[in-house]
Parts: structure tokens; C-alpha cells; sequence
């Protein structure tokens, strides 16, 4: 019930909190928390871990505690203190960015609470329902509506909330929180399904041992233990999301509000695609390929609830986030990977429908190859997201056999050409009359870009490499352009988004646009480039303190960058399985994959000087070649890295032995 990084106010919709005194039904300022229900709390006796989760609450002497279970949260509150205690669950909270616009609470029974709280906020119709049961009897139970208090055990309402009362400290409470998509009844059952009994201890063991086997599919090795915290924790921020929304029977509520019962796969929400495309998803299938035709499944079902492929899909709803039709080459990169447990055709078919559409500045590319900046805000950047999602449709298409397909979309991946200005060698934004909007400054981020400038979208092309060098006039102009990223300054204007952050130069690693470009100098035969860059910003942008990320986390985008890069590879074009090898951090890191086979990246002489790959071997064959496939890692083996303090002359360098995009 929590986003992981992307700087939205929904969720939290069951506000759960324990405290003493009087009853209060607000919750206080920052400034003063007990003005309310609120509490002060310090981070010297706070404890957290994958699975659990314990802070004192400083004003009430309460110890709380929380693990989980698939679909329940499981709390545990040990009061200290004498005299009234009470647990208010505040259905309001949210004003201001996710407003409760209907919500229900009631006493079922007297160990069991029931309700819903329907909200709109940047999911515009979101739906939830919960039950909870308590470890102790409810014996003093009121309803308010906001802070006015009404009779009865039940309301219904717009701010509704319910307070537990006791006259004197209750000791130890447990209440397990089950929550659903379809009504309180599926909650309830939840409860019983996953957490039947009151074991809290042994409910978070569950918990942990659930996370270690998930965090244990890589081991690493390294004497570096700051580096191992921050991998793991990137590890783990990798697969908070997708988050599961169905009921321990399957049963979810689409998009269009229907209830489907038995879908045949796990239901996924929360789809941060325009960021996970990148690297977040192309880890899953290398690490997750028991979970691919789930996420593949889940959008599929999307699109045939709403008409087209899910964009930011947040809990049944559309938020239509984000510019690209990004869950085009998540499904892609599955389907050319082989993952099949999904229909193929139906794939295709959602794959071609979302690309046809003539909103967003669509119609524009299927007449003109260009979307002017006079009809649509962001055409930049729209069309460079359109182009990379269209090279993946004609990567499925090739494979199916449809050839009219497969040139029709290779051409239109290829109409970021149609925004170069080979006079200032820039990607530029263009009018109805097919003019340069003039004048230009690629230091601005205005209207044509989302979150970025033309300094950093003149590279958003991962999906044709070679023909952005080429255009640039080849190998030697295009590393010098690409050197110029990382070291020009100048102003972004006085509408610059925060996003774009952890800044070298005009490269922003703080937001996904960049991620592939320190990837880039290997397609033109400079990998000890991508070493340096990759180096940088893997020390520069990643700490193992609370501000350790240089952006938003964006459900596991930015860490996911880490966790590949660090292992010695990135996925350039999101969609072709082709890896670019970079600058491996450890001794040693193994990918346990199916069938008891293991991947192994041995890296011999490494060091924070030795950051230059100097030649590989893969399963004792030694090459020269600056990539690996996907094919090659998952048939299990042995990936031999050889480093050194000073770039190779040879490793990398001949075109045969560059990535391909």
C-alpha cells in the first residue's frame, strides 16, 4: 500500500495508529504531532528490515511493530503507559493530493473491523476494501465523521474513521490487516489464507525468509561492505514493485471495475513503465522468470479492459503517466527472450493497437514521421519514447514473420532522424511547417522535453546507436559530442523539474532518460569510456546512507541500474538481449537461474584502480567482444573478467566486436 520512490501522494489508505491520552482524531503538525494522534520519534530506536518493521512512539512510550504477509499487514503495539489507549483507523487522511471521496468502517463482530475507502487522487477511481481482526475483544468502539462523533457501530461517509478505545494500558494488541480489491469478505478470507494464526514472530521469520530467498537468486563477493549493503539494498528497492493486487484466490477488479475470478495468472499493478523498461525489467527476466508471465499477463488483461497497453497503471486505474507506450518493450523483451506463458498474438495485436492510437501526438507520427511542437507539449520527447517502442514492435514482428509489419515499424524507429539538425548536431524540436522551432537552446528544459533538455534527449536513442554515430559523422565526432555531455554547464531555466538530478555535466543520472548513455561510447569502440563514466556514478550517486539515490527511486528504476551495472553489464536497446559490458564492482557475483544452473562473473585483478576490462572468457573461450547475450547468461556458465588500471588497446575496439543495437 506504498510507492516506492516516484514522488505521488496516493496510497496509505488504511492510516492505523496506536497512541494515549485523550482521543484525538486529527493528526497534529509536524511542528507539534501531539497536537494530534501524531508522535515524535527518533531513528535510535527505529529498526527495519525486508519483512519488519518496529519504531517507538516517543510521546506514547508504545513499541509498534509490522510484518506482512502476501495481502496482510500484520501489526503488533506494546503499551507501556497508563491510563486511556486507543487505535484510531483514519479513513481521511490523503486531503490534498488523495481524497477520500467514499469510505465505510464498521464493527462485524467484536474481534473483527470491516470497511472500504474508495479515493481519487492520481489514481482517479481507486478501490479498496480490508478487514481486521484483533487479538482483543472491541469493547469500546466509536465512529467519527472527521472529528465529529457519530452513533453506532458503522458508518458511512467521505472522512470516516473508528477508534478503539480501552480506560487503561492494553499491553500487547495484534491486529491483522487484510486487505482486497473486491470487497472485505475477500479481505477477511485473506486473513485466514495467510496469517490464521497470532504468531507475529514467527509471521515476520516467514517474512524474512520469503525476502532472503528472493535477495539470494544473486550472491555477490567483495570486501567492500558498503558496496554489498548498497547492492542488496538496490536488490531489494528493485522488487517492491510490481505489487501483487488480487486475492489469495486470484481474484481481482480490472481496470474497467470488473470482478474476474480465476485469470488463470497472479495479478500485478503498479507498473512504473516509461522508468522500469530501462533496466528494471530486463533484470526480472534474468532473475525473476518464475514472475515474467505474471507481469506480461497482468497487462494483457489491461489492455483488454481498456483498449490499449497499460501506461502507469496504479491499482486498477490508468494514470495515464508519462509519455511512450513503455509496456511495448517490456512485452517485447519478454516474448524475444522466450518467455511463452502468454498469448503471443494477443501480445502482438495489444503491441500494434497502442501504437495506432491518434492521441498523444500519434497521428502526428503516422503522417508526418514528426510530431510538431506547435500541436503537442513534450513532442520531443514523446516521439523518441514512440521510436524506441516501435523498434521493439518490429523486433516481434520479425520473429512472427510479418514482414509488412516489420518494415513499416523499423521505419518509424527510425524517425528520431527526423529531429536531427546536422548543423548543430542537437535533436531539435520542429513546427507544422516542418521548420527548426527557432530560436533554440538545448540547455532549456521547456515544453518539448519531459523532465530533460536537448542535451539530454539527443541521445534517448538506445534502440539505433549506429545510426545516431553516423549522424553525428561517425566514430570520432560522436565520442567527442558524447565526451561534451559530461562536462558542459549552463542554465536549464527557471521551469527545470527537480528530476533532473545527479548531474555530471548535463548528464542526469537522477532521472531515467540517461540511464543507457554511459553505455553509448562502446558501439563507437571506446568501452574504457563506458568504464570511466560507469565507475563515476556508481561512487558519485549511490551511498548507503538515507539519501543514497541521485532521483526518484521510481519502483525500482534507479536501483536498478546499480544492481546490473555493478554486476558488469546493462542493457543498452531494452529489448534486443543484448548486454554492454561496463566496469564490474566485485570479486565475484553468481545469478542462480532454473534448473540449478548458476552464471558466474569472476572478475580477476579488480580494484578502484583496475576499472578497465582488459579481455573476457566466456565458458574458457577468450574474446574481445564489449557484450554478452542474454542467451549466453541463461544457459548457466562461467563469464571471466579480466581488468586492468590502464584502458586495453584491444578489448572492444574492432567494429566486429561492439554491441549491436
Amino acid at each position: 500500500m506504498h510507492l516506492s520512490g516516484t514522488g505521488i501522494g496516493d496510497l496509505g489508505d488504511v492510516l492505523i495508529m496506536p497512541y494515549t491520552g485523550a482521543i484525538r482524531t486529527t493528526t497534529g503538525t509536524q511542528q507539534d504531532p501531539v497536537s494530534g494522534y501524531g508522535s515524535h520519534y527518533t531513528h535510535r530506536h527505529e529498526s527495519v528490515r525486508p519483512g519488519y518493521y518496529s519504531v517507538q512512539l516517543e510521546d506514547y512510550g508504545i513499541r509498534a511493530e509490522l510484518t506482512a504477509s502476501e495481502r496482510v499487514g500484520f501489526h503488533k503495539y506494546t503499551f507501556s503507559q497508563k491510563g486511556p489507549s486507543h487505535i484510531i483507523i483514519d479513513l481521511q487522511e490523503g486531503v490534498g493530493w488523495d481524497l477520500a471521496v467514499d469510505t465505510y468502517i464498521r464493527l462485524k463482530d467484536e474481534y473483527t473491523i470491516e470497511g472500504y475507502r474508495f479515493s481519487k487522487g492520481w489514481a482517479k477511481d481507486q478501490r479498496l476494501w480490508f478487514a481486521i481482526r484483533s487479538s482483543v475483544p472491541i469493547r469500546d468502539w466509536n465512529v467519527y465523521d472527521s472529528t465529529e462523533q457519530k452513533t453506532g457501530k458503522a458508518l458511512k461517509g467521505r472522512f470516516v474513521k473508528g477508534v478503539i478505545s480501552f480506560d487503561k494500558s492494553p499491553g500487547v494488541v495484534l491486529l491483522k490487516v487484510g486487505i482486497s480489491p473486491v470487497s472485505s469478505e475477500k479481505a477477511l478470507a485473506n486473513i485466514q489464507a495467510e496469517v490464521p494464526g497470532w504468531e507475529f514472530a514467527g509471521t515476520a521469520a516467514q517474512a524474512t525468509q520469503k525476502w532472503n530467498k528472493e535477495l539470494s537468486r544473486v550472491t555477490i563477493t567483495t570486501h567492500d561492505p558498503v558496496a554489498r549493503r548498497i547492492f542488496y539494498t538496490s536488490f531489494y528497492h528493485s522488487m517492491i514493485n510490481p505489487a501483487l493486487f488480487n486475492d489469495h484466490d486470484s481474484a481481482y477488479r480490472g481496470t474497467d471495475k470488473k470482478v474476474y475470478t480465476h485469470p488463470g495468472f497472479e495479478n500485478y499493478s503498479v507498473f512504473s513503465l516509461w522508468d522500469i523498461y530501462r533496466s528494471c525489467a530486463p533484470l526480472s527476466t534474468l532473475v525473476h522468470p518464475d514472475r515474467v508471465n505474471d507481469f506480461v499477463n497482468s497487462m494483457l488483461a489491461i489492455y483488454q479492459q481498456q483498449g490499449n497497453l497499460p501506461i502507469w497503471p496504479l491499482m486498477g486505474n490508468e494514470t495515464d503517466c508519462m509519455v511512450g507506450y513503455s509496456a511495448v518493450p517490456v512485452i517485447a523483451d519478454a516474448y524475444l527472450k522466450g518467455y511463452h506463458g502468454f498469448d503471443a498474438r494477443l501480445a502482438y495485436e495489444a503491441m500494434k493497437v497502442s501504437s495506432m492510437r491518434d492521441d498523444l501526438g500519434l497521428k502526428y507520427v503516422k503522417e508526418r514521421g514528426y510530431i510538431p511542437s506547435d500541436k503537442e507539449v513534450e513532442s520531443v520527447s514523446k516521439a523518441l519514447e514512440y521510436a524506441v517502442d516501435d523498434a521493439s514492435i518490429a523486433a516481434v514482428a520479425l520473429k512472427l514473420g510479418e514482414t509488412k509489419d516489420y518494415t513499416y515499424y523499423h521505419q518509424r524507429a527510425g524517425y528520431y532522424k527526423n529531429y536531427f539538425d546536422s548543423s548543430i548536431k542537437f535533436l531539435r524540436p520542429r513546427m507544422s511547417d516542418g521548420s527548426w522551432i527557432t530560436p533554440y537552446n538545448p540547455f532549456l528544459a521547456n515544453r518539448d522535453f519531459t523532465e530533460g533538455n536537448g542535451w539530454q534527449y539527443t541521445w534517448l536513442v538506445p534502440q539505433d546507436v549506429e545510426g545516431l554515430i553516423s549522424l553525428m559523422g561517425g566514430d570520432e565526432a560522436f565520442t567527442r559530442k558524447l565526451d561534451s555531455l559530461f562536462t558542459v554547464s549552463g542554465s536549464m531555466g527557471e521551469n527545470v523539474a527537480p528530476d533532473i538530478s545527479g548531474l555530471i555535466g548535463m548528464y542526469a543520472h537522477g532521472d531515467e532518460p540517461s540511464h543507457h548513455v554511459t553505455y553509448m561510447y562502446a558501439f563507437a569502440g571506446r568501452p574504457w569510456k563506458t568504464a570511466e563514466k560507469v565507475r563515476q556514478v556508481m561512487r558519485d550517486f549511490y551511498s548507503d546512507q538515507p539519501d543514497g539515490l541521485s532521483g526518484n527511486e521510481d519502483c525500482g528504476a534507479m536501483s536498478s541500474w546499480y544492481v546490473m551495472s555493478s554486476l558488469g553489464f546493462y542493457p543498452e536497446n531494452p529489448s534486443n538481449g543484448v548486454y554492454v559490458l561496463g566496469s564490474p564492482l566485485f570479486d565475484k557475483a553468481v545469478i542462480h537461474l532454473p534448473g540449478n544452473k548458476d552464471f558466474t562473473v569472476d572478475v580477476v585483478g579488480n580494484s578502484p584502480t583496475n576499472i578497465y576490462i582488459q579481455a573476457i572468457e566466456l565458458n574458457g573461450h577468450k574474446s574481445n567482444k564489449s557484450y554478452i547475450l542474454h542467451s549466453d547468461i541463461v544457459k548457466g556458465g562461467r563469464l571471466k573478467i579480466y581488468m586492468g588500471a590502464q584502458p586495453s588497446p584491444d578489448f572492444g575496439n574492432r567494429p566486429e566486436d561492439r554491441p549491436k543495437s
